[in-house]
């Protein structure tokens, strides 16, 4: 039986790819494949393009880079694939890292695959569908995982040189500046006072940890049955980082509006079971073993960045080759994330 004979895939995946050269490749790599090859392109995802990979006797994941050009540093799947494996290590729950695999002849971009963990990803964050008592358990976890991420021994795992120790957030604000000069499709007043505001307001003392750089409900996975992470996901924008940054971007949902990516912002999340921000923080807090707490430019920078990656996925959009279908309307919330950032410095600060 030909490779081409045992692969099972939609037209739109063949389209983007030669199923059947990953089919060969993966038979290699991960021992003991059985039956054909089944491809599921997962839904929802802005950035890089995950495909279910399934066997008679194996459940996998592939995570790829979006075809076409990409901004410098963006899209860092091999980076992605080392974090998850040296975290394997660890009591943070990640997927089994398989293969990684750079030879752009196979999906005609580098991509990895891992093993597919069974639970729940809640991506709107008023967790309808979840009883009540249940919601502000799920929402404790989330801030017990991110402190277990930050308590990680970066030395003792192999990342001592996954990024640079120290002045995080100038490097970050300096950063994401550049990114919206690389990507912007339109002109935005209130980038603008992001951009000067951020570097004016920097907070005193510094610290070093893992940072995930996109640490939010909808980026882990939870147990099928129970209110516990199984498997933090998403991890192409990790670096070593400030532990702050992480813990203002997991508090976004209470920042933003159900109609900007699912947030609490306005519900009622008393009556819904959702806990505060603070007492949120206060959980992370006490697990983290840390005295110091999120504050306004912390938020706002994590606005900031959010909304340049939106704009750089309304520029991809625009380019014709986004990760998601409806990326040219994710793009447009670009300036609400702005605009909700400049509300917080007029609210709370100078």
């Amino acid at each position: 039986m030909s490779a081409t004979d045992t692969v099972a895939s939609a037209p739109d995946h063949q389209a983007e790819f030669d199923a059947a050269r990953l089919d060969a490749w993966l038979r290699l790599a991960v021992p003991d494949c059985r039956g054909p090859m089944r491809l599921e392109r997962i839904g929802g995802g802005q950035s890089n393009p995950t495909f279910f990979v399934s066997y008679d006797n194996r459940q996998l994941v592939m995570r790829k880079q979006p075809a076409g050009p990409v901004l410098p540093s963006a899209h860092a799947v091999d980076r992605e694939y080392r974090i998850m494996r040296a975290l394997s290590l660890t009591d943070v729950p990640v997927p089994e890292m398989l293969a990684f695999c750079d030879d752009r002849a196979v999906v005609g971009t580098p991509f990895f695959v891992m093993a597919r963990v069974e639970g729940r990803v809640f991506h709107d964050c008023a967790l309808p569908g979840v009883a009540q008592p249940e919601r502000r358990a799920i929402y404790f976890a989330m801030a017990e995982t991110l402190a277990r991420l930050q308590k990680v021994d970066i030395a003792a795992v192999g990342l001592a040189d996954y990024g640079r120790p120290g002045g995080f957030f100038p490097r970050q604000i300096a950063r994401w500046t550049s990114q919206w000069q690389l990507s912007k499709t339109r002109d935005n007043s209130d980038i603008e006072r992001l951009i000067a505001w951020l570097p004016a307001h920097l907070p005193e003392g510094d610290e070093t940890t893992i940072s995930h750089g996109d640490f939010r409900l909808g980026n882990l996975m939870f147990h099928p049955s129970e209110p516990r992470v199984v498997a933090v996901l998403d991890w192409e924008l990790s670096t070593l980082g400030h532990p702050l940054a992480d813990a203002a971007f997991s508090c976004l949902a209470w920042h933003t509006r159900p109609a900007w990516f699912n947030g609490v912002l306005g519900l009622d999340i008393e009556a819904l079971g959702i806990p505060s921000m603070a007492c949120y923080l206060d959980r992370y807090r006490g697990a983290a073993g840390r005295l110091s707490d999120v504050e306004t430019f912390h938020l706002v920078f994590s606005l900031f960045r959010f909304a340049v990656i939106l704009e750089g996925i309304a520029a991809r959009a625009k380019a014709g080759n986004a990760a998601a279908s409806n990326a040219a309307e994710v793009g447009d919330l670009s300036a609400s994330f702005a605009g909700r950032a400049v509300e917080l410095i007029e609210a709370n600060g100078p």
